[in-house]
């Protein structure tokens, strides 16, 4: 009974006007491959990206450059399905790597620092209204009242590795290279969808040790950021 009393009490306090929400950070999502032979100069300044306030930095691996010899470590088939999404969203002709997303709805090439500099601050200086989020343990989290898109948002939860990771490329077009990466993705989930309506979501099981998690609101098959939310530490 007092489980379920204090699930309610959660529930009725984020289904006030979302107005007094915290700024989320500007999400940026980073395309790449360790079969992919410009890739590698992207990442030292992604690093750095990984480390300013007001900033979620993912990179997510995709598989489509292993027929060239060398198989991403970290690449899943759901990361390269996120990527083309994007592409279908942004009428963009197809898919490549190094890429950068920013908030869900502009694009760059990974190697343009100064562009990517650019999406950032300006994302980070849009007007926003994002709904609260309330992690309730390790097994739940709570999306509050605010404005949806038409038909709903897909809530995503992303798990990623917040250590800097070094992968020795051993064939390929990266032969004898060694990759260091940060926030990488190992594991994104779609939990639902919300409406605008107070709703909770259940959190799966970490597929690995070590990792963080950030909650995704996001207008569906590719679409703009609503919100994104950690836990606090």
């Amino acid at each position: 009974m007092a489980m379920r009393t204090a699930a309610l009490l959660s529930l009725i306090l984020l289904a006030w006007p979302a107005g007094a929400a915290a700024r989320p950070p500007v999400l940026v999502e980073l395309f790449t491959a360790q079969g992919c032979g410009s890739c590698d100069d992207a990442n030292p300044y992604f690093l750095k990206l990984a480390e300013r306030p007001g900033v979620l930095a993912l990179t997510f691996s995709v598989d489509y450059w292993d027929y060239l010899g060398w198989t991403d470590t970290f690449a899943k088939p759901a990361f390269a399905e996120r990527q083309r999404a994007y592409v279908t969203r942004l009428g963009l002709r197809e898919p490549y790597t190094p890429q950068v997303i920013v908030n869900g709805h502009e694009e760059t090439q990974g190697l343009k620092n100064a562009e990517v500099d650019r999406l950032v601050r300006e994302a980070a200086a849009a007007p926003r209204n994002p709904p609260d989020v309330a992690f309730i343990g390790p097994r739940r989290v709570d999306v509050g009242s605010g404005r949806a898109p038409r038909g709903g948002a897909d809530v995503w939860l992303v798990r990623y590795d917040p250590r800097e990771v070094e992968v020795a490329v051993k064939a390929g077009d990266n032969r004898g290279e060694t990759f260091v990466q940060r926030n990488v993705v190992r594991q994104i989930d779609r939990l639902g969808s919300w409406t605008g309506k107070p709703r909770a979501f259940r959190i799966p099981p970490a597929e690995g040790e070590g990792l963080r998690m950030a909650l995704v609101v996001q207008h569906p098959h590719g679409g703009r950021i609503v919100t994104v939310a950690q836990p606090r530490p």
